[in-house]
C-alpha cells in the first residue's frame, strides 16, 4: 500500500508544529546519533529516500555534496522543502517504492523514518543497491522493530495515569499495524530485526554501524517525561557499504 498521510490536511498541520519540523535536525532527537553515522558527502551525488521538509537534503549540500536527489510521495512536504532549496538539489513527487534509477546513479543514499511506511523492505533494497555505486554508503533510520511490533505504539498506564510498561507482542508477525501518531490512524509495517540485518548481508552489503539512540543528556535534563525514552527503544539507525 503507498500510502501518503502527509497530505492529510490536518495530520500535516500537526506534523508542522513538531520540533523536528519547526526546527530542522537540531528538532530530532537522534539527529547526533544519526549525523556520527554519515559519510562524508564531499562532491557526492546523494539521494534521500522520503526527504519529507528537505532538512537531509539541505545538511548534504552544506557539507559538500555535488547533488542530491530528494524523493517523497507529499506534495505538502515537498513544496516547503522546495522554499528553502537551491540550485544542487532536486526534488521528486512519488513514492519511494516507484523510485527507478539507472545503475550507479548515487555513491551516498540516506532515508530518515521512511521504510516502516513501506511494506516490503527487500524491494526498496534492490532498488537501492541498483541505483547506488560499488563502495557507496547506506544509511538509514526507522522506528525500532520492538517499537512496531504490537502496533498501537502507546504506553500501558495504571488508574491512576501512571505508566507501566510498553507492550511488545506478536513480535515475528510482520506486516501491517495501526498506529496512532498525533491523534491520528496510521498504517505501519512491522518489520523484525532479522529482515532489516539479514536483508542488507545477503543483499551484498557491510554492515558499518548498527545503533538504538537514546535521548542526549541534555533532552532528558530539559524534557518532561523524557526518561520513560529509556524504558524501551523507539529507533533503530543503520549504516551500510554496498560490497
Amino acid at each position: 500500500m503507498k500510502q501518503n498521510p502527509y497530505d492529510n490536511k490536518t495530520f500535516f498541520e500537526k506534523y508542522s508544529k513538531m520540533d523536528r519540523s519547526t526546527k530542522g535536525l537540531a528538532g530530532a532527537g537522534e539527529w547526533k546519533t544519526l549525523e556520527s553515522m554519515l559519510p562524508d558527502f564531499k562532491e557526492k551525488r546523494v539521494l534521500d529516500l522520503g526527504c519529507g521538509f528537505g532538512w537531509h537534503c539541505q545538511y548534504a549540500v552544506e557539507h559538500g555534496a555535488k547533488a542530491v536527489t530528494g524523493v517523497d510521495i507529499s506534495e505538502k512536504m515537498l513544496s516547503a522543502a522546495k522554499e528553502k532549496t537551491n540550485g544542487k538539489i532536486s526534488y521528486l513527487q512519488m513514492p519511494i517504492e516507484d523510485i527507478s534509477f539507472s545503475e550507479n546513479s548515487f555513491d551516498v543514499i540516506i532515508s530518515s523514518l521512511a521504510f516502516h511506511y513501506i511494506e516490503s523492505f527487500e524491494q526498496i533494497l534492490k532498488k537501492v543497491s541498483s541505483c547506488l555505486v560499488q563502495g557507496g554508503d547506506f544509511v538509514f533510520s526507522v522506528e525500532h522493530p520492538v517499537f512496531t511490533a504490537y502496533g498501537s505504539q502507546e504506553w500501558y498506564y495504571d488508574e491512576t495515569g501512571k505508566i507501566l510498561h510498553f507492550p511488545v507482542d506478536n513480535y515475528f508477525f510482520e506486516g501491517q499495524r495501526q498506529a496512532s501518531f498525533l491523534g491520528e490512524n496510521i498504517t505501519k509495517y512491522h518489520k523484525t530485526l532479522t529482515i532489516y540485518l539479514n536483508g542488507l548481508i545477503q543483499g551484498g552489503f557491510e554492515l558499518t554501524g548498527i545503533v538504538e539512540p537514546q535521548p542526549s543528556e541534555h533532552l532528558l535534563q530539559t524534557i518532561k517525561g523524557m526518561e520513560d525514552e529509556l524504558r524501551r527503544p523507539m529507533m533503530l539507525i543503520i549504516s551500510a557499504r554496498k560490497k
